[in-house]
């Protein structure tokens, strides 16, 4: 498997979900501060899944 770079749009949503579960992790936020583990997760994951597959 030969990694390839994620499209733009792929690229910014997992940045924003990433930079959201950073956010949520360290400032006490409702809502946002109980599920920043999965914001993190899911933000690197879809970072992960982008350069997995060709056209994602």
């Amino acid at each position: 498997m030969k990694p390839t770079a994620p499209t733009t749009l792929v690229w910014i949503l997992g940045l924003i979900v990433g930079i959201l579960g950073i956010i949520g992790h360290f400032v006490s936020i409702e809502g946002l501060s109980g599920i920043s583990f999965w914001l993190l997760l899911g933000g690197f994951v879809l970072l992960a899944l982008g350069t997995s597959f060709k056209n994602l």
